[in-house]
């Protein structure tokens, strides 16, 4: 509880992470808050039914609230989004000047504001890219202090998780996300990193897992503990094993 886990992807794709915390949440019985910002509610369901979890059913029930963040740019920007009295669009930043992503996070804590009716195990946040926020226009320092917030009303007072994929290539010198993904590392308490392989690619071995559990956080002095291991994605699930031990290996 009260844990904040960075999702990191460099030339790969770590989506199956976020499909694995999506499940594995509303299996345990937590509220859930999931801002969707890089694919549609279709195909996180499809996904989500072969890890045996209904989206669907867990909207209808209250247990996720779900923010499909493709359609409400779309709505925004042709002026289709059917706006509720006294609630504006999570994203209304992108029909603003200067950027402010308060009502994002104004949607967030509604979300996993707790009722008398609730009886969920725990409130989570997750977010699916972070760093799409820096495409639609919004500033490092505003998608800063948006993870800020949610960080100190989900984890500090709700005593709830948040977990945020970032994606990240050092190639591209984009410095804004840069910036935003290691600003994002020095907050984290555990940080699960992926990465393509440095020999290119490979149908057995799909790529490399870096765990690095951050106890400098927690006490002075201490070393992260960094663990690495290479990791193959199955129809419904991931097997991992340590580097140059894959099946097709030995």
């Amino acid at each position: 509880q009260g844990k904040f886990t960075l999702l990191r992807d460099t030339r790969t794709d770590g989506s199956f992470l976020v499909h694995h915390f999506l499940s594995f949440y509303l299996r345990a019985g937590c509220k859930v808050c999931f801002v969707a910002l890089l694919q549609s509610f279709s195909h996180y369901n499809i996904v989500a039914q072969k890890l045996g979890v209904n989206l669907t059913a867990a909207k209808e029930r209250g247990q996720l609230v779900f923010l499909e963040g493709l359609k409400s740019c779309l709505d925004l920007l042709f002026g289709e989004e059917e706006e509720q009295p006294g609630q504006p669009s999570p994203l209304q930043f992108l029909s603003e000047s200067p950027f402010d992503l308060r009502a994002l996070f104004d949607f967030v804590r509604v979300s996993l504001s707790a009722t008398d009716s609730d009886s969920w195990k725990g409130p989570v946040l997750l977010v699916d890219d972070l760093t799409v926020l820096l495409s639609l226009g919004a500033t490092p320092v505003a998608v800063l202090d948006f993870i800020h917030y949610c960080r100190v009303h989900v984890c500090s007072q709700l005593k709830g998780n948040i977990v945020v994929l970032v994606h990240s290539n050092e190639d591209l010198e984009d410095e804004e996300n840069e910036l935003v993904v290691n600003s994002l590392c020095h907050h984290s308490d555990l940080i699960l990193w992926a990465e393509g392989l440095a020999t290119g690619f490979c149908k057995d071995v799909h790529g490399q897992m870096k765990i690095i559990k951050r106890l400098s956080l927690q006490q002075v002095g201490e070393q992260d503990l960094v663990q690495v291991y290479q990791y193959k994605i199955q129809e419904r699930n991931v097997t991992f094993f340590a580097r140059g031990l894959s099946a097709a290996v030995l």
